[in-house]
């Protein structure tokens, strides 16, 4: 409508014009006056038509607008509705899925029970099928036994007819021939008492030699007292005055954190009066920090600079006062031909543990006892203390290269040129291979009685005791155990089983399902032997 009256106007404009151009040519200047009246007219008239297009569009244009806005109420009216009916649709849709998702569960459910069932009908039927194997091999086993016990009346009758014509053979002897019997009898009843006599002085003869055992082990730890080679994980370190905790901390801090750097150590700076603690898992790094911290104090200087200096040269010092202490241990043992290369190693072995027990005290516990039991039995005590030495030699550097530290000792060992006796109680004192030699059977019995001896590795007297009696119940809970102990400080248990209620085909599972339970229930140190003993006795009384 609005471009209607805007064309219109243009219109009546444009004729105005062309009448104006036409007029002012045809009159005269004498007419001039009556144009302009003319011009007058004709532009109140454009006037009053373009006010009245004006009003008429504005009348349109409000029209249009209210028409618009019932359109958009009625529009927004039905948008709502719709969103009404779709929020509805919606919450169906939902209902839907929420009921097909139930459904499917009930579904996995009566599926999963399904497969349940038909895994139990599959036990039940191999477990039917095997039945039925037995039941054949029972009866398999039955009919073998009636021809037996045929064979064997058939046996019998024979032996019967046999001692008939013997009786009859003997009443028909003459005195020579029935001397001659009597003999051969009393000798047949002579050997057997001597068998019995053979017997009766091999029990004593053994009894002899366990009291004998006994005596030597008892002599040989009566001349040793070990100390109890413990190492913990932090290391005190006394200061002079409170004061230098302030200065070990430093500025921020930078003195504490560059010398925690350098040391791979923590550094405990806490309200205990004069003490700091040095914390780590590693010995050397605690040794090393401790020895520069004590430098450090004493000198008085504590910077960066000067704490980077003295803990080189506590480094630069380590490794000879370690190969130092290696040599002071073989020549107090008495071993000076072994390689002076190995001296680093064993030294070594004083800033390492297993289960908090120093390597090297042990090692040297180990080399004492090997000796003393080596010269009881008048055995070769030099070999027996040089192999109690090095049995461990492999921790020194297990930990720095793969390998197992048995594996790593016999690599050093070969490499250093040490007897073949050494090498195998590196082997066998962890059961790897078999003792070939008697000085390694008395490495690895005193190796046991080192790291058996309760406190000689770190454990509370309580916890020790809970946990061999844990070990106890575990193996007590399975079906045909008659009793169980445990020995070697809960490194071995003993199984005693009911020989009624347990076959020997059955030990053999029993062990292996010990193991698996104690594998799964306990922590403990290295490992537990599992032995199972199924004893049958048969006693008869002679009247």
């Amino acid at each position: 409508m609005e471009l209607t009256i805007l064309i219109t106007l243009i219109v009546v404009l444009i004729l105005i014009g062309f009448l104006v151009f036409f007029k002012r040519k045809k009159v005269t200047e004498i007419e001039t006056v009556d144009i302009e009246r003319e011009i007058r007219k004709a532009e109140e008239k454009a006037f009053h038509l373009v006010k009245e297009a004006q009003e008429k569009a504005e009348r349109l244009l409000k029209e249009a607008d209210e028409k618009a806005q019932s359109i958009i109420s009625e529009a927004q009216k039905e948008a709502e509705r719709l969103r009404k009916e779709l929020e509805e649709k919606r919450k169906e849709v939902k209902e839907w899925e929420e009921n097909i998702q139930t459904k499917e569960k009930q579904l996995e459910r009566k599926w999963e029970l399904l497969e349940r069932r038909e895994e139990d009908l599959y036990k039940r039927e191999r477990e039917i099928r095997e039945a039925e194997k037995q039941l054949e091999e029972k009866k398999k086993e039955l009919i073998q036994r009636e021809q037996i016990i045929s064979s064997e009346e058939e046996e019998i009758k024979k032996l019967k007819q046999q001692e008939i014509l013997e009786l009859q053979r003997i009443a028909s002897l003459t005195f020579e021939e029935a001397r001659q019997e009597l003999m051969k009898r009393v000798e047949e009843e002579s050997k057997l008492e001597a068998i019995k006599i053979m017997k009766k002085i091999e029990e004593e003869a053994r009894e002899k030699a366990e009291f004998e055992a006994k005596r030597i082990l008892t002599t040989a730890l009566q001349r040793i007292s070990p100390q109890i080679a413990i190492n913990y994980t932090t290391t005190s370190v006394e200061l002079p005055s409170n004061e230098f905790k302030g200065r070990i901390i430093g500025r921020e801090g930078r003195n504490i954190r560059t010398f925690e750097l350098l040391t791979g150590v923590d550094l405990i700076i806490d309200d205990t009066p004069d003490i700091v603690t040095i914390s780590s898992f590693d010995p050397m790094r605690r040794e090393i920090a401790r020895e520069a911290l004590e430098r450090l104090i004493q000198d008085g200087r504590i910077h960066p600079a000067r704490i980077e200096e003295i803990v080189d040269e506590v480094k630069k010092e380590m490794d000879e006062r370690i190969r130092k202490m290696g040599e002071e241990t073989v020549f107090e043992l008495g071993l000076h031909d072994i390689n002076p290369g190995l001296y680093y190693y064993i030294g070594k072995l004083y800033f390492r543990t297993s289960y908090s027990q120093n390597v090297l005290l042990h090692s040297k516990e180990v080399a004492h006892l090997a000796g003393l039991l080596a010269e009881e039995l008048n055995l070769d005590a030099k070999l027996a203390r040089r192999a109690g030495l090095l049995h461990d030699i492999g921790k020194a550097v297990s930990h720095e290269l793969a390998g197992s530290h048995t594996d790593v000792g016999v690599e050093l060992c070969k490499k250093y040129g040490e007897p073949e006796a050494v090498i195998n109680a590196i082997k066998a004192h962890h059961e790897e291979e078999a003792v070939r030699y008697p000085e390694v059977a008395l490495v690895c019995a005193a190796d046991a009685l080192s790291a058996a001896r309760p406190g000689a590795r770190r454990e509370t007297l309580e916890a020790y005791l809970k946990r061999l009696e844990k070990l106890e119940e575990i193996v007590k809970s399975f079906k045909g155990v008659a009793n169980a102990y445990a020995v070697q400080a809960g490194r071995e248990i003993r199984v005693i089983v009911n020989p009624e209620e347990i076959t020997d085909e059955e030990t053999f599972v029993l062990s292996r399902d010990i193991a698996k339970k104690i594998e799964e229930e306990m922590d403990y140190p290295g490992q537990i032997k599992v032995v199972v003993i199924r004893e049958l006795r048969h006693v008869e009384y002679a009247k």
